[in-house]
Formats: C-alpha cells, structure tokens, sequence
C-alpha cells in the first residue's frame, strides 16, 4: 500500500497540494475515513458527508473508517453509521482500541491480564487478542492501556494507571490525541489523559502509542482493509494527514474538524496533504492543478498567491469565479514553498486569511 498518485511531492514532504483530473473517488478503491470532525461531530453527521459518502459507494468506492477513538467497539460504531445513514458493518470499521491490542498481543504472554484505563471499545479489542482486561493494578497486570473514556472518565481510573506504571508495568495508549471535536465544541481527547498520568509519574515514562500517526495503526488498517489505492480522509494533520506521510499514501484534508486555513498554511512537510476540500463532497469532484508561475507565485484556479515582505498576498476575487478553496490551495503552495525556503519560518497569513473570511 505505497501508491502515490496526488503531485507536487518534493523532499519527503509537499511542495504545493496535488491535482486530478479525475473525481477522487475515481481515482482511488479505497477511503480511509476518519470518524470525528470527519464523517460525525458530537454524534451527528457533518453537513453533506452521508450525501457524498452514499455517492461515492455507489461508484464503487469501498468506504472503510479508520478512527483513533478506541471508546466504542466496531459494532457500535458500524450501528452509528447506519443510522446516521451511512450503512456499515463492524468489519468497515478499524479502531485504535485494535491496533493497540494487537501491538500489547505480540510483546506480552498469551492469556495475560491488562489493566484497562478506557472503555468497552478496549476491552473487547483486548479480549479478541485474548487478552484478559482487569480494572485494577493490583490484579497483577502485564500491561497498561489507556484509551478514551469519555467524558465522564473519573481521576481514579487515572490513579490506577498511574500506580501501575510506577511500579514498572510496560504502558500503552490507543493514541495521543489532545482533542476531540464535539457538538459543543473541541474538548479533551485520550492525549490530554496520558498527559494526566504522564505528570503524575514525574514525567520519567513513556507510553508505546498505536493509533494515528504511528505505524501500528497503519499496519491494522493494511491488514482489515486490504487496500491497494487507498486514500487517507481526516481532519487533523498531526494524526491524519501524518500517518498517510508515514504510510506512503496519498491523502485528503477536509475544512469540518479540528484544523483550520491558518494551520494548514503553517504545515511542516510531513502535514501536508494531498489534496484539500471544505467537505466530504471533495471525493466527488477532481482538485485543480496548483502551478508556479516562475515569478515566485503559485496559481490555482482564478487565484495567484506569492509572499511579499514576509507576508502572504492573493489576488483574485471570489466574484471573478475564483473558488474560495482554490486560493487556499494557492496560498499552500506560497506558504509552503516560502517555509521550505526559509528553513520552516511560516509567512504572515492574517491579511490573506481576513480577505478570505478565514
């Protein structure tokens, strides 16, 4: 699973965003949909993504959800999709709760007690690899997995994993996600409970982490979905768009979670995407060409972007016909090109950003 086929790769990261000529969901077998901020948000459909996912299975596409949320079990999930309108099974469903449970399977004894700092999604994914979940460190445990819980996960399952690590237990997160997108807003992810426990074992251990960007969650994913043109879908570029990097697959950015314009213009090599769009309605549609003119510009659509004085400038009006999400495109090319120049310095993006209403 190593296909490529978005342009403007240079160095091991983006030169500018990709274009194809064709709808994406044509040009790849295979979506690798990530589930908050993408396909959901506080457990109601983003705007148009059951419209576009239902068109782009219907031309053939297979639809798999890859999340980093180990809370709820593949069955749960694949039930929440079907009644949001996007029918699945719990083998279209790939969590970080399984690929951490493979990881903890091949590197402790068969049959081992874990205790678990997560819910029923860990638990089940534990017991798969035939592993026996426990609730407490003093039950003896080979291993320490934290996953998300909620919000109503309380501080004394923090304890637990805390005394446990402490006392040497070889520690595991499904992820390190900080945030999670809500229907109220952005509110604390599994990240934020390492962290927790991270501080209160005086910061001197690390835990062996599955879910996107690393490896481990790729390589579940490549076992479950058997992919051969796949193509990364998420809103966050540190789990997202980092982990396609890490795969070798080609990826999409949508505008509906947690990253805005301003971050993704700031990008560093190994976050920025193939390709960008406001929704899931961009895997229906091809993506223009980003081009540089030679004059130091880049131009997408009926945009130009290029940097002045340290600052990023576009022209082109959304009247003109100029597509708001082509000049963003174009700003990535100016942006990046100009970091990549400058050894990572970022241009000032307010000007353009306030002219865009971004």
């Amino acid at each position: 699973m190593t296909v490529r086929n978005g342009q403007g790769q240079r160095d091991g990261g983006r030169a500018h965003p990709g274009g194809s000529a064709v709808a994406l969901c044509e040009a790849y077998d295979t979506a690798l949909l990530d589930l908050d901020g993408v396909v959901y948000a506080g457990g109601e459909a983003v705007p148009h993504a059951v419209e576009a996912l239902g068109v782009a299975r219907a031309g053939g596409m297979h639809l798999a959800y890859v999340t980093n949320n180990a809370l709820r079990t593949p069955g749960e999930v694949a039930e929440h999709l079907t009644d949001l309108g996007v029918p699945a099974e719990a083998g279209d469903v790939v969590t970080s709760a399984q690929a951490v449970a493979r990881m903890i399977a091949d590197e402790v004894p068969a049959g081992s007690r874990v205790l678990v700092i997560g819910g029923e999604g860990l638990r089940v994914a534990l017991r798969e690899r035939g592993l026996v979940p426990v609730e407490s460190a003093d039950y003896d445990p080979a291993a320490v997995v934290q996953g998300y819980g909620g919000p109503e996960m309380g501080w004394g399952r923090f304890a637990e994993a805390a005394y446990a690590v402490e006392r040497g237990v070889p520690w595991y997160a499904s992820n390190t996600d900080l945030t999670i997108p809500g229907a109220r807003g952005i509110g604390p992810g599994n990240g934020a409970a390492v962290e927790v426990v991270r501080i209160a074992t005086g910061g001197r251990y690390e835990p062996k982490v599955a879910g996107k960007p690393q490896p481990p969650m790729h390589r579940e994913t490549v076992l479950r979905t058997g992919a051969r043109r796949p193509l990364v879908v998420g809103d966050r570029l540190d789990t997202d768009i980092e982990g396609a990097f890490n795969g070798g697959v080609d990826s999409l950015l949508v505008l509906t979670g947690v990253t805005d314009v301003a971050q993704l213009l700031a990008a560093v090599p190994e976050h920025r995407p193939t390709y960008v769009a406001a929704d899931l309605r961009g895997l229906l549609v091809g993506q223009p060409e980003v081009v540089a003119d030679g004059d130091g510009g880049y131009v997408c659509g009926g945009w130009r972007a290029s940097v002045s004085g340290g600052e990023l400038v576009l022209d082109g009006t959304p009247g003109e016909g100029a597509d708001v999400l082509d000049a963003v495109r174009a700003l990535c090319g100016a942006a990046w090109a100009e970091a990549d120049r400058a050894g990572g310095g970022v241009p000032d993006a307010g000007k353009v950003l306030a002219q865009l209403g971004a």
